[in-house]
């Protein structure tokens, strides 16, 4: 029996899909079925049982899931705990994850700020998703992530909530509504859109179609992309508009005009939460240090969001 084949078993028995429980452990649903099946054969017992239509724990299946969960999280502890001892001072540096509109937005003001009172600590930046960040926080390869909250709790992380960040419109320069001051939903109500996957973005997916549910329209839907970075280029070639962070307002793209979503029309539904997450019960000076800062001015940073 492996630990990677315990945490194969506790990601599907958790997710009770064998599809969504490989895609959060990044690996093929062969694969991880492949490894559910080894420690069924190590283990001589059946641990879960399969239909075509439902996949359930078996009683040995219930029985191992609490017992796997105590020896992962006890391997956790362990490795942390030699993780802390050997950050020493010859070895300064803060491994930070951050979606991108947190590494566009606030995180320039932020390391900024934490250098200015902390120059001797380097801070190794990594941008991507939150559904890949998380994993990384989870095997110790990053100190600190800067995230969207996710809608399953994860009792492993500790999360903080930091701020809200408002929703904006992104269009081609040279759109008849680019001059606009403000813009309701009504007026983009009939624009072709460009919408983050759900699968990938759920935030940003839900943003928009939020907006549009809480206003009664329909929003046109005309092209699904992955990256922000993506979805502006795709404005800026004319594709569609989109509804975007207003940090994303930061990025360099040429033909683009962001214009804000008329004041009073953004409920909760117009506002994107970010949160910092990290490993709960772990000791980390650097990182602590980091989120003393960020305590210190997050009512500044906010007003910017």
């Amino acid at each position: 029996m492996e630990l990677h084949q315990l945490r194969c078993f506790v990601a599907a028995a958790e997710q009770l899909h064998f599809g969504r429980a490989a895609e959060q452990l990044h690996i093929s649903p062969s694969a991880l079925g492949r490894y559910v099946g080894l420690l069924e054969q190590d283990l001589g017992a059946r641990l879960f049982a399969r239909t075509t239509r439902a996949v359930s724990l078996t009683s040995e299946g219930a029985t191992l899931l609490r017992e796997a969960r105590s020896i992962l999280a006890r391997v956790e502890a362990v490795e942390n705990s030699f993780r802390g001892r050997g950050r020493s001072d010859l070895s300064r540096k803060l491994r930070v994850g951050a979606i991108d509109s947190a590494a566009a937005g606030l995180l320039p003001e932020l390391l900024r700020d934490f250098r200015a009172e902390h120059p001797e600590i380097v801070v190794q930046l990594l941008e991507e998703k939150t559904i890949r960040l998380l994993p990384k926080l989870r095997s110790g390869a990053l100190d600190l992530a800067f995230v969207r909250p996710p809608d399953r709790r994860d009792d492993r992380l500790e999360f903080q909530p930091l701020l809200k960040e408002t929703a904006i419109v992104a269009l081609p320069q040279r759109h008849a509504l680019a001059r606009r001051k403000w813009l309701s939903l009504l007026d983009i109500a009939d624009q072709p859109l460009i919408v983050p996957d759900r699968r990938s973005r759920p935030h940003s997916h839900n943003l928009t179609m939020g907006l549009f549910e809480e206003a009664g329209l329909s929003p046109r839907i005309a092209q699904l992309a992955d990256e922000k970075q993506t979805i502006v280029n795709m404005v800026a070639a004319r594709l569609g508009l989109a509804i975007v962070p207003r940090w994303t307002s930061r990025m360099a793209v040429s033909g683009v005009r962001f214009v804000p979503l008329k004041p009073g029309r953004t409920g909760a539904g117009g506002r994107l939460p970010l949160a910092a997450a990290w490993m709960r019960g772990s000791r980390d000076p650097l990182r602590d240090a980091l989120l003393a800062v960020l305590a210190k001015r997050l009512r500044v940073y906010a007003k910017r969001a």
